[in-house]
């Protein structure tokens, strides 16, 4: 943000969060603009059941697209965010935000270039959440989120949250992967055995 909008960071506050500090609710109203500088920030829904379904993260040098649709249609957050670690962000409130948009060229094209970026990213989200299924989501988060050595370490019920699915259901596909040879699993550990085979499931 600093090198895209040099004349803007003076206006913006920074704040800095530890992890796991709630940054909105559901219902809220957005006073600032936020960009992540540092750190990384989990935007989530809860289901009518209290089930969390993790919808994106805002990482560093990117904005949340949910406070951005929320400032332009003057509208309240429908999810939840929370940081998942210790975490610096670039704050511009909403009047200066309304102001720089009709003011600033710069800035208005950043603001709609990271919407549009981010809501491709959603939209792929959404559609993995809604169309695939869950032996398809399950691989896909082993894959992506493996060290070099193929190991994730997860416990089951997070793995549940972040594919939207329940922590019974994702144990049974654990069982059924590690009975086919693809997986091992351990408390809180999963290793990666047959990663191509894997790969065919996401």
């Amino acid at each position: 943000m600093e090198r895209i909008l040099p004349k803007i960071v003076n206006e913006a506050g920074e704040l800095a969060l530890h992890a796991n500090h709630r940054v909105f609710s559901q219902g809220e109203t957005p006073e600032n603009y936020l960009v992540v500088t540092k750190g990384c920030v989990k935007v989530f829904a809860r289901s009518a059941e209290g089930k969390e379904v993790v919808l994106y993260r805002v990482r560093t040098g990117e904005m949340c697209i949910l406070t951005t649709a929320c400032l332009l249609g003057h509208t309240n957050y429908p999810a939840e965010a929370v940081t998942e670690t210790d975490t610096v962000a670039r704050l511009i409130p909403a009047a200066l935000f309304d102001r720089l948009l009709n003011e600033s060229e710069p800035f208005r094209s950043f603001v709609f270039e990271g919407l549009s970026l981010r809501l491709s990213e959603v939209m792929m989200r959404f559609e993995q959440l809604v169309l695939a299924s869950v032996h398809s989501r399950l691989a896909s988060f082993l894959l992506q989120n493996s060290n070099e050595e193929g190991v994730v370490e997860v416990t089951h019920e997070l793995l549940a949250v972040e594919i939207g699915s329940a922590r019974e259901v994702v144990s049974r596909h654990l069982k059924t992967m590690e009975h086919e040879g693809l997986i091992q699993t351990r408390r809180g550990l999963i290793r990666i055995l047959e990663p191509k085979t894997l790969a065919t499931f996401s």
